[in-house]
């Protein structure tokens, strides 16, 4: 057999990028999804290969539009021959109170996080389905389960990627599919970065272990429920948030 194959979507920055060097890590191979024209692509597969001995395939692609999903995923298996696991983690945010939220920044959010979630994972599945096993983690988050002010649109997909989690947990389970989510709470990155001292200690008093999590903490729970080390957990949502969704 050869190596098993994870796909990451929304996979050069970020968590994303963290749960592909995780993979590839554990010595499988990587096809990673991108979007930005400024991705160093030739960086990226560097970046995610340092021991030199897995294959890194670098997709670029919206994953709003359910062609280009298709198309990527054909290119996947051109290149691999299969694909064990998928990991939605594309996301956007375009955060602000109900009453000024435009009509547009409810949609983009909506199409990137949920749409593209379904666009991607109906691509997939029927390979999995044929070769009976594969592993799909979408990257929920603990707004899906609590809610936030300012965050309708956002809190709204990531809710909806759960109810889609566990759906599909039902209709794939006949095949040794198994389908899962996790949600991140506060977790340290560029865009938490830029917080003020005052802020990120108001964040901190939120959260039992009192300290934002970090994007390897994360990868590490994707990639245990992506793993074969999972054999029997499916339809579950996995909080990573130091305690703040109890």
């Amino acid at each position: 057999m050869g190596r098993k194959v994870a796909f990451i979507t929304g996979g050069s920055r970020g968590i994303g990028k963290e749960i592909a060097r995780k993979f590839a890590q554990n010595e499988y191979n990587i096809v990673v999804n991108y979007v930005s024209d400024k991705t160093d692509v030739a960086e990226l597969e560097k970046e995610l290969n340092q021991n030199g001995n897995v294959e890194v395939l670098c997709v670029k692609g919206d994953v709003t539009d359910f062609s280009t999903c298709e198309q990527m995923v054909k290119d996947a298996i051109e290149k691999f021959g299969t694909i064990d696991v998928l990991v939605n983690n594309a996301g956007i945010t375009k955060d602000n109170l109900l009453m000024r939220m435009k009509e547009e920044d409810f949609d983009k959010v909506i199409n990137v996080n949920l749409k593209g979630t379904f666009n991607m994972t109906k691509n997939v599945i029927s390979y999995m389905m044929k070769q009976r096993n594969g592993r799909i983690v979408n990257i929920s988050s603990v707004v899906g389960v609590s809610g936030n002010s300012g965050q309708a649109n956002y809190s709204a997909s990531k809710a909806g990627i759960i109810g889609f989690t566990k759906s599909i947990a039902k209709e794939l389970a006949s095949r040794n599919i198994l389908s899962n989510a996790v949600a991140p709470g506060f977790i340290e990155t560029d865009m938490t970065d830029v917080l003020s001292d005052t802020v990120k200690e108001s964040i901190n008093s939120q959260i039992p272990l009192r300290k934002m999590g970090k994007a390897e903490q994360v990868a590490n729970a994707v990639y245990f429920l992506g793993s074969e080390e999972n054999t029997y957990i499916t339809g579950q949502v996995l909080n990573v948030d130091g305690g703040m969704i109890m």
